[in-house]
């Protein structure tokens, strides 16, 4: 008689406080989720002007030695190897102005390099972003070199 007591009082979960939680589980995944995915635009974005900096600063290395930056059909292949079309560069930085590959942007596409640049600049360098198109807003906008101090 008293192990059914003991049994009647070592109750478990109902099936309706285990769906609660299992909702609350649900809705705070959510909300982590869109946190993150937005973090993750935020920082590719960030990653994407960091990158078009460093090259600038190659760019300019490169203007330094040679005189002139690479025209637009030189690319930015031009600071990996000595362009064989255009200019000549006759003081080019034994073994270029980058290690390794051009980089592609974090959306893997490549930069768009333009010389010269829009807006009166020497030489413009950008990202179309997320949807690999020029133009758009929000996480869609295109990343350049000419506007790098909005992306801080």
């Amino acid at each position: 008689m008293k192990r059914k007591r003991e049994r009647k009082n070592e109750r478990g979960f109902t099936l309706i406080e285990i769906m609660v939680v299992v909702m609350i589980i649900a809705m705070l995944s959510t909300m982590v989720g869109v946190t993150v995915i937005n973090r993750l635009d935020k920082a590719k974005r960030a990653g994407a002007a960091a990158q078009i900096s460093s090259l600038m600063t190659a760019l300019d290395s490169y203007r330094l030695d040679c005189n002139v930056y690479p025209t637009t059909e030189q690319g930015l292949e031009a600071l990996i190897n000595p362009p064989s079309t255009g200019n000549p560069c006759r003081n080019y930085q034994e073994g270029g102005y980058l290690t390794g590959n051009v980089p592609l942007d974090p959306w893997d596409n490549p930069y768009i390099y333009l010389s010269p640049g829009v807006n009166g600049e020497d030489y413009t360098i950008e990202s179309y972003g997320v949807d690999g198109q020029d133009g758009g807003e929000g996480k869609n906008a295109d990343i350049e070199s000419w506007r790098l101090g909005e992306y801080e």
